[in-house]
């Protein structure tokens, strides 16, 4: 399950990143936990959108869903895999900027 909530992770980084853009995976223990860190430099996540992106089948841009692929799920499965480990996840995105996701175990 986190194989599978990390490659989500940074599916999602690098389908909605820029041409040329970085992603970055770290982690880290912080507090005694482990904190997952996948940051890209992407088109960002607009606020309004930002407590929705973990529903199933949403997606942000509509317009980009033939051009990206994917089903608006990963989000969910990670947000869900979150769950069963007792985690906690942390968004932080601004449109333009890019989005970081961390997990906290």
């Amino acid at each position: 399950m986190i194989k599978e909530l990390i490659e989500n992770l940074i599916q999602n980084a690098v389908r909605y990143n820029n041409p040329g853009g970085k992603v970055l995976v770290s982690v880290n223990i912080i507090d005694n936990s482990t904190c997952l860190t996948v940051k890209d430099n992407g088109i960002g996540i607009p606020a309004v959108d930002q407590q929705r992106v973990f529903e199933r089948f949403y997606r942000v841009d509509k317009s980009r869903s033939k051009a990206t692929g994917g089903t608006g799920l990963g989000l969910a499965i990670v947000k869900h895999i979150v769950e069963i480990h007792d985690a906690k996840i942390e968004l932080d995105s601004a449109p333009g900027v890019g989005t970081t996701i961390s997990v906290l175990f």
